[in-house]
């Protein structure tokens, strides 16, 4: 029986409200009771497995869950290693590093600060094309900011991530570290929900105490045993004694029968 007229008109109106509202529906049972909603951009531009592809400027939140626990393993377990070098981006020490980590074919984490980012976009894109991963490391590196509102930490983190994200042209923010260490649970949680691993450590190379390069390289050598991320850093301050540790380390490390790595992102870490 065909439907015609005014009545035809009432039931395709009626059909598209129960859709529109069906998909409100739908949108909030994806958040989820007391989960926080990723703002837009946080999980990167460029598409990566897990992630969903958004809007004309970002993606939308990963579809894959990334765990809040923090991360220490190495993605390709056994022996591997993960470097990762904090504080810049900076336009004296980061080409440096960059062009060691070249020279070794090695890959790192870079845990920028978001107006660092904001300043040297061309050393964050510099990162991306050579196929190293970006890392949000704050607005401030406030490493008092475990003991601030949650708010407060909030902005830290995502005010960061969009501000590397646009240096980067849309390029993943995969990792998230908290200065000093300075993580609580509602920092990992909003990281988490932006598609952003907390990142740990394992070495401590105390570089930005600059002990000198002999003394970081020793530090390598025996915290290793500790586990296999290592830190390193190429900003806020004079990070010549980390590039030398750093261009003496690597060849160490192969020498030690040691791969690269990055640290796991979606993977549960190592108990």
């Amino acid at each position: 029986m065909r439907l015609r007229g005014k009545y035809t008109a009432h039931v395709a109106v009626l059909a598209s409200a129960v859709g529109l509202s069906l998909a409100a529906w739908g949108a909030t049972a994806l958040v989820g009771s007391g989960e926080e909603a990723a703002p837009p951009g946080a999980a990167g531009g460029q598409q990566m497995p897990g992630q969903q592809q958004g809007g004309a400027d970002r993606p939308a939140k990963p579809t894959v869950k990334v765990p809040e626990g923090i991360a220490h393993a190495a993605e390709a377990g056994g022996r591997a290693v993960n470097i990762t070098i904090d504080d810049g981006p900076d336009p004296r020490w980061t080409p440096k590093m960059l062009d060691i980590l070249k020279e070794n074919d090695v890959k790192a984490v870079f845990c920028m600060v978001g107006p660092q980012a904001q300043r040297y976009p061309d050393l964050v894109k510099r990162v991306v094309a050579e196929g190293h991963r970006l890392c949000d490391h704050t607005m401030t590196h406030d490493t008092t900011m475990d003991r601030k509102p949650v708010a407060y930490q909030k902005t830290q983190i995502l005010d960061a991530v969009k501000l590397i994200e646009d240096a980067a042209d849309g390029a993943p923010v995969l990792y998230y570290r908290a200065p000093g260490g300075a993580f609580t649970p509602d920092s990992r949680r909003i990281a988490a929900a932006a598609g952003m691993r907390p990142l740990g450590w394992n070495v401590d190379t105390k570089d930005f105490e600059r002990p000198g390069s002999d003394a970081i390289v020793r530090t390598v050598k025996n915290e290793l045993s500790n586990g296999p991320t290592i830190l390193f850093h190429d900003g806020g301050g004079d990070r010549s004694q980390s590039v030398t540790a750093l261009r003496e380390v690597l060849p160490w490390l192969k020498q030690q029968g040691r791969t690269f790595s990055f640290p796991v992102h979606t993977a549960p870490d190592a108990p």
